[in-house]
């Protein structure tokens, strides 16, 4: 029986004004997410894989893994206990704790940016342990610049938290917007004048302005109130929850630390052009598989809610088919296609073509873990909606213990491949494990009907690989400039797309009629989601 697919109503706002927000919603994220992208082009035509970008990406780590764990396991606990005072229409007490959540988070945060700028001699040569002495102070002078941001970025993730609450989607998800924009021109105006110098100002006036575009909305709809209320009760459930979803945060922010440390090591330019990589990877799980978790997270919600145990088994394996779809053809094409997506996209300026040869070099070693990683956000939303979090956290903790014990042991042998190689096969770990955990929270899960989806769609994705590796053996010579390289990439894209659309057509994938008819009845639901901003904005 295929399961019935459909949007949760939501309570307060009108049907027109749902509909607005979904269209804004959905515009605004698809920019963001185009802009990011932008972002890197652009860092890449000015500075390549220089030893120079290093030492930004390196900068950026602990502020990097501050955001996470603030942000992240601070607005996850905040969002629930806030939307619970909301829906029983204690808008006041609502806001109460929303403002004391704000003010202590910006007294103390601003706090821990000071210290973080006088301690940054002490800890940044922990991240950055193989840099000679000129390039580390330059690191430390970086990372000193960067640490106002985790202030703001934080502040940020409260007022979404705030206003999403009250299905208000518009104000952040234009913030991700004057991330990308801001860096974007700050770095196309002042690269000649401050060099490197240029990307790290606009990354902190960017990441303020996704603070400053919020705070009109937050004092139209007066959310702030400016109290510190330390015995108002929901601070009490937040502290409950903030625990283990602290543990989780930390522990998968803790992998991008390990892997700028011992990448620190290697020769100039493999942190960039991992970082290149890493982008690569993650814009198709960024743009569809976040969406898809972002769908069924409410459905699942219910349905642990009314004890519909065949319908949340219904609604994962519906989840992880989908994920199929998008990653398992989106792994191959990245594989086959890695030269020519990056020459394309990044070889211009000071990304050479011998930049081009170590990132592309590194891409199919970091995408083979999508498809991991991917049904790892879909199966973790199934965890938390069905109120498990320990497991969960330990499952967290335990492929970040995994990922450096592989690192280490491939780093002497593969280098950065290696690095990149342990996020993947710890992340497909990770999946496993947790299927096992969803597996006991619903009492088994319909395998047979996931395994046979990913065999048909594995069979349509090796046919459109092998038609575009065929392309490839044909020796076609394309002008080194930006125009030829992107109509051949994107020939060669057209081509693998109609290849795996006919053999799933032959096939008779169902995956392909599901997908359009969730995005026909998101649509016809009027139903506006949060934006899904699982990217660290920093770097």
């Amino acid at each position: 029986m295929k399961p019935q697919l459909r949007a949760l109503p939501a309570a307060a706002p009108s049907h027109v004004s749902l509909a607005r927000s979904t269209i804004l919603v959905m515009a605004a994220t698809l920019a963001s997410s185009i802009l990011g992208f932008g972002r890197e082009v652009v860092s890449a035509r000015y500075y390549g894989t220089q030893w120079q970008l290093d030492s930004f990406l390196a900068a950026a780590t602990i502020p990097t893994i501050l955001f996470g764990v603030f942000n992240g396991a601070l607005v996850s606990a905040l969002v629930p206990v806030f939307s619970d005072y909301v829906a029983r229409g204690e808008d006041e007490s609502a806001r109460r704790l929303a403002s004391t959540i704000f003010n202590v988070l910006l007294i103390g945060l601003a706090a821990l940016a000071v210290v973080g700028w006088f301690f940054a001699p002490f800890y940044v040569p922990i991240v950055a342990q193989g840099f000679p002495r000129a390039q580390l102070d330059m690191t430390i002078g970086m990372t000193r610049w960067f640490m106002p941001s985790v202030v703001a970025t934080s502040l940020a993730g409260v007022l979404s938290a705030m206003l999403n609450a009250r299905n208000r989607f518009s104000a952040s998800a234009v913030g991700g917007i004057a991330i990308n924009l801001v860096t974007i021109l700050i770095v196309l105006v002042f690269e000649p004048q401050l060099g490197i110098w240029a990307l790290v100002l606009g990354t902190v006036l960017g990441l303020t302005a996704q603070l400053i575009v919020q705070i009109p909305a937050a004092v139209r709809y007066r959310l702030y109130r400016p109290v510190i209320d330390l015995h108002h009760p929901g601070l009490s459930k937040i502290w409950i929850m903030l625990g283990p979803i602290i543990v989780g945060s930390a522990a998968g922010q803790l992998a991008i630390f390990f892997d700028r440390h011992f990448a620190s090591t290697l020769s100039p330019g493999y942190i960039a052009g991992m970082n290149y990589a890493t982008k690569l990877v993650g814009f198709p799980q960024q743009i569809f598989a976040a969406a898809i978790a972002t769908v069924i997270f409410p459905l699942l919600a219910s349905q642990f809610a009314s004890a519909n145990r065949a319908g949340v088994k219904r609604s994962v394996v519906m989840g992880l088919r989908l994920v199929n779809l998008v990653t398992i053809p989106s792994v191959c094409g990245l594989i086959v296609l890695a030269r020519p997506i990056v020459a394309a996209l990044f070889e211009r300026g000071e990304f050479r073509s011998t930049a081009t040869d170590l990132c592309s070099g590194l891409l199919p070693f970091a995408a083979i873990g999508l498809v991991g990683v991917a049904a790892s956000i879909v199966l973790t939303r199934c965890c938390f909606a069905c109120k498990e979090t320990r497991w969960t956290v330990g499952i967290s903790v335990f492929t970040v213990l995994l990922n450096v014990a592989l690192s280490v042991a491939w780093l002497g042998t593969l280098g950065a491949r290696g690095l990149l190689l342990a996020n993947s096969v710890s992340g497909i770990v990770q999946a496993v494990l947790l299927f096992a955990l969803v597996w006991r929270l619903v009492h088994g899960l319909d395998w047979k009907t996931i395994l046979w989806s990913s065999v048909r769609i594995g069979i349509c994705s090796l046919a459109m690989m092998s038609a575009l590796h065929w392309i490839a053996t044909l020796g076609a010579v394309v002008e080194p400039s930006f125009g030829a390289r992107a109509w051949y990439l994107a020939g060669q894209v057209a081509i693998g797309s109609l290849v795996f659309v006919g053999t799933a057509w032959l096939l008779g994938v169902e995956e392909l009629s599901i997908a359009a008819r969730l995005i026909l009845q998101k649509f016809e639901g009027r139903v506006p989601s949060p934006p899904e901003n699982r990217e660290v904005p920093i770097a």
